[in-house]
């Protein structure tokens, strides 16, 4: 269930190994929170997941044999940090890296976040309910841990939301610190230990490469090897399990298997009716485990004006809506496109706003770190993940103090004949593409060791 790309790849592992296999999917396209948005010059810029990056070597492994090339992300040049009315052009290769060389945040620089990855340690990336002291870990928000532990104060916690809003969708008082703890643990791999600031970075970090021509045509690829298994326009709405069988009942089709695999977020997984019903752990994550809240902001420009200003993109915000910018231009440089983050707290006001004063503000914010020329894109596009109702929310879903040391352990344990993928299922890199296909790989093998 679902053609986003964890489906995909779990479908093709099955019917690679000799099982028929059948892929539903609600939506008229496949890719999930993939999407492509042609612009001129028959390029194109994506709507929804973008970025590859060390470490994510199972999606760049997948790139790769599908023959789709990638190229660097912009990196030359200053970034640029917006705090308190004042702006500041800098260099990513100072010694405080992507994080704005802010004297009034510098001690908790120093203090905080090499203090998170420490703590990760602990916590790790395959089992963090088990984790020693996860229930007092859990007791408590991201928030609530760092007023606790930076002692500059409120410049410091208006940095870390504007980190946590295109990061995960949502506020620091809305994260979980164990959760929190374990996503730093999952910004690696089985071999090299997670950091907080990779999950931020351009340069060596998950932002670092991108899919030329798109990360949409990754879904699309696996589809068409797939042919006819894939079936659109067919939403789940029931899932009854027999004896040897399992019967999924879509708005079109009953297709009766032998084994499914649920790739969709908690959330929507969640609203499925389930025959007989599922364990209460299960229920119980599905009910607590939302979605963030994360609009994509895509600003076309016929050029990339703000290279020849000798800045790369890349901004940092204390003010809304747009709080984080990336240089998002195709590979040949033109048209030129800023993509601008906006979430939690002010995606939820964003979306108050009518179309027109959303814009507005939106161009407002990319003034104001890269000149009155960022006002005048020649085509604009924004996407609400939130208010789409076979996704209802992104980048990840997110775990609420209490949820993760309680609930946790039901994230993709099998449950008699269905089993769970999906990013969110990931043990590294959670959240992101590399996840979704380490999360569609491993629900395959669940499922072949039991044909």
């Amino acid at each position: 269930m679902g053609a986003g790309l964890s489906g995909l790849v779990a479908a093709r592992e099955i019917a690679r190994a000799g099982h028929s296999v059948a892929v539903l999917e609600a939506r008229s396209r496949v890719g999930g929170r993939m999407l492509d948005q042609p612009i001129a010059g028959g390029e194109v810029v994506d709507l929804g997941a973008e970025f590859i990056g060390p470490t994510q070597n199972h999606i760049r492994a997948l790139v790769d044999e599908l023959g789709i090339a990638t190229f660097p992300s912009p990196n030359e040049g200053q970034n640029v940090y917006l705090a308190g009315g004042r702006r500041m052009a800098y260099s990513d290769t100072g010694p405080t890296g992507t994080a704005p060389p802010d004297l009034a945040l510098l001690t908790d620089l120093l203090l905080a976040i090499p203090q998170l990855n420490s703590l990760s340690l602990r916590v790790g990336a395959e089992a963090p309910w088990d984790a020693p002291g996860a229930a007092q870990l859990d007791s408590q928000s991201l928030e609530t841990w760092l007023r606790r532990n930076s002692p500059a104060g409120q410049r410091f916690m208006d940095v870390a939301r504007a980190a946590t809003r295109p990061i995960f969708g949502a506020e620091p008082r809305e994260l979980s610190l164990l959760f929190v703890l374990f996503f730093i643990a999952a910004s690696g791999d089985e071999r090299t230990v997670g950091t907080f600031e990779r999950n931020f970075n351009t340069r060596n970090g998950a932002q670092q490469d991108r899919i030329d021509g798109g990360t949409q045509q990754i879904a699309t690829k696996l589809a068409e090897g797939l042919g006819r298994r894939v079936i659109r326009r067919s939403p789940v709405r029931r899932i009854v399990t027999g004896r040897g069988y399992v019967d999924v009942i879509s708005d079109r089709y009953v297709n009766r298997a032998r084994r499914v695999i649920v790739a969709l977020p908690p959330v929507l997984a969640g609203r499925i009716r389930y025959e007989p019903a599922l364990p209460s752990l299960r229920d119980g994550l599905t009910a607590r485990m939302p979605q963030g809240h994360l609009i994509k902001i895509q600003a076309i420009y016929e050029r990339p004006f703000w290279r020849g200003d000798g800045l790369n993109g890349s901004s940092i915000s204390d003010a809304g809506p747009i709080n984080v910018t990336y240089d998002s231009s195709p590979r040949s440089g033109a048209p030129g496109a800023l993509l601008g983050f906006v979430g939690g707290d002010e995606a939820r006001a964003f979306t108050r706003l009518s179309r027109d004063a959303r814009r507005r503000a939106a161009l407002e914010s990319l003034a104001r770190g890269f000149g009155a020329r960022a006002r005048d894109p020649i085509a604009y596009f924004e996407t609400d993940w939130a208010a789409e109702p076979y996704t209802r929310g992104c980048p990840v879903a997110i775990a609420p103090p209490g949820v993760l040391s309680t609930y946790g352990r039901a994230l993709r344990e099998p449950i008699g004949r269905l089993y769970w993928a999906g990013t969110e299922t990931s043990t590294y890199w959670n959240g992101y593409m590399d996840g979704a296909v380490r999360a569609g790989r491993r629900a395959a093998r669940e499922v072949l060791e039991r044909l």
